[in-house]
């Protein structure tokens, strides 16, 4: 499944192409959705933002479309009128005169008045984005203190949506190294600098995973996620079993937890 990084350069991908031109047409691939075909013709886009996972485009009349890539969904950019070649389902398709976006094979598509976007149950239940730039270290650190979270293993805390909305298993892995803390150990009980260390790494990894606009080849990764330029981003730990640690020289261990693969240095992070 992308992660937060991931989806937020979709949506800037997404948004560059069809922001602000008023829509020739709206194609909905589910029985329930045709009803909003007619009523988006001629209608613009004001905005397309990630919160976490989802995928949210805001249209200029109150309406939002929600949607989820899970683990198949993905958006795609197409001149107008144009459709790639693939084996994928068509669910959605948003076509100004220019430009067309075509999310395929997804299933977890919704349209929501706006101001009602709060009582979405998938939403609703989400921490604060990981990338939202308003999002800052002190708050970050307040949440490891909040006893919602306090008390759970990092392995899992790190992957729970509700903690913290974008983060996943590669993120997961490089934020505990650069913190250098051990994923079995829980924030209640972590030092106040480790505290602050870990809470500093949960925002400066998915930004700089973000910033680098694309991550570096490794098993399981898909590739329209992955570049092969020398900016792209370097794992530290992730996918690199029995490897050196880039700090210290020690074999890089997998252990599998919260039923995801996650790498760790043994030295570097106690």
């Amino acid at each position: 499944m992308p992660e937060g990084p991931e989806i937020r350069r979709a949506a800037d991908q997404l948004a560059e192409a069809v922001v602000g031109e008023p829509l020739a047409s709206a194609w909905f691939g589910f029985p329930a959705l045709k009803k909003y075909e007619k009523p988006l013709r001629g209608r613009r886009i004001e905005a397309i933002v990630p919160h976490g996972k989802a995928l949210l485009t805001r249209f200029d009349h109150g309406w939002t479309l929600y949607s989820h890539n899970q683990l198949y969904g993905v958006w795609q950019v197409a001149a107008a009128g144009e459709r790639p070649e693939t084996t994928r389902s068509l669910r959605v398709a948003l076509e100004t005169a220019k430009q067309a976006i075509l999310l395929y094979s997804a299933s977890d598509v919704a349209m929501w008045r706006t101001d009602a976007l709060h009582g979405h149950p998938f939403l609703s239940k989400l921490g604060p984005d990981v990338l939202d730039p308003a999002l800052d270290a002190r708050s970050v650190e307040a949440r490891l203190r909040d006893p919602a979270f306090a008390g759970r293993a990092l392995a899992a805390l790190l992957l729970d949506q509700a903690f913290l909305a974008g983060m996943g298993n590669y993120l997961r892995a490089e934020v505990l190294f650069e913190a250098g803390i051990s994923a079995h150990r829980r924030p209640q009980d972590l030092k106040p600098t480790e505290r602050k260390r870990l809470a500093k790494a949960l925002l400066t990894v998915p930004r700089n995973s973000y910033r680098t606009r694309g991550i570096e080849p490794a098993s399981g990764m898909r590739a329209d996620y992955i570049t092969d330029t020398p900016a792209g981003f370097r794992f530290s730990v992730f996918d690199r079993e029995g490897l050196p640690c880039p700090r210290c020289g020690a074999r890089i261990v997998r252990e599998e937890l919260a039923g995801r693969r996650l790498y760790a240095c043994p030295a570097c992070q106690t």
